[in-house]
């Protein structure tokens, strides 16, 4: 790393600890600062690489009042080293909001290549992944119907975030706007020892999920609107439009 102050975001493991990469414990041993979403959590995974680093507190709740401080602070030379509570900052977590100010203000930003929930789960699916939208976690209430009936067309296949406490009731979304056949995975765990993959279609995991709570956390990967679906759907659209 260079003597000039920079930002670099570094991807932690989402569950299994041999995860992380060689280079991500380096840049976290070597930097000035380093932000965590959580400290208790962020404390258990430096403690097991035996980095001795203070940590920052640095999340939705204080992130915009942080913004211009930490900006100040890289611009006087510091290397500040971000962390969310597990995969890639920014996604779905904390990191945006601080990466754009260092854009503005001309500071250095990197991002470290790592985990990440929504490929494994993307990939393991069985559903095409040559082209595909992240949507990460739907609306809870405003603007949550909305959102479903824009993708109801998607011809992409998609991926959510879900919470298990909410996971029953997307699928039941998902059954209405997208239809009961379409093909579904959801992912439970990625990575932990009770990692669990169930593929079928919207219906089948409904019920299942109905009978079976689902504990931590949820990836759902679901696939796009076919050609027919389209033209025949219940949101069906006019092509010519």
């Amino acid at each position: 790393m260079s003597n000039a102050g920079k930002l670099v975001l570094v991807p932690t493991p989402i569950g299994n600890l041999g995860d992380i990469t060689f280079r991500a414990v380096l840049v976290l041993k070597e930097a000035d600062i380093i932000l965590a979403e959580d400290t208790r959590i962020s404390s258990r995974l430096l403690h097991h690489f035996e980095i001795d680093k203070k940590l920052w507190v640095h999340h939705k709740f204080n992130e915009h009042k942080a913004i211009g401080p930490l900006v100040a602070k890289i611009q006087e030379g510091n290397k500040i080293a971000m962390i969310t509570d597990a995969g890639t900052p920014g996604i779905s977590d904390p990191g945006f909001l601080l990466v754009r100010a260092c854009i503005e203000n001309g500071v250095l930003v990197e991002c470290l290549p790592g985990p990440t929930a929504l490929i494994p789960a993307l990939a393991v699916s069985g559903l095409p992944t040559d082209r595909f939208v992240f949507e990460g976690f739907l609306p809870q209430k405003k603007g949550r119907q909305t959102r479903l009936l824009q993708l109801a067309e998607e011809s992409r296949t998609m991926v959510f975030y879900e919470s298990p406490f909410r996971l029953v009731k997307a699928l039941s979304q998902f059954a209405e706007y997208f239809g009961s056949e379409r093909k579904c995975c959801v992912c439970r765990e990625l990575s932990k020892m009770f990692e669990e993959i169930k593929r079928g279609t919207v219906n089948e995991l409904q019920q299942y999920y109905t009978t079976h709570p689902p504990k931590g956390e949820i990836v759902i990967v679901v696939e796009g609107n076919s050609k027919d679906e389209r033209k025949g759907g219940k949101y069906a659209v006019d092509e010519d439009e």
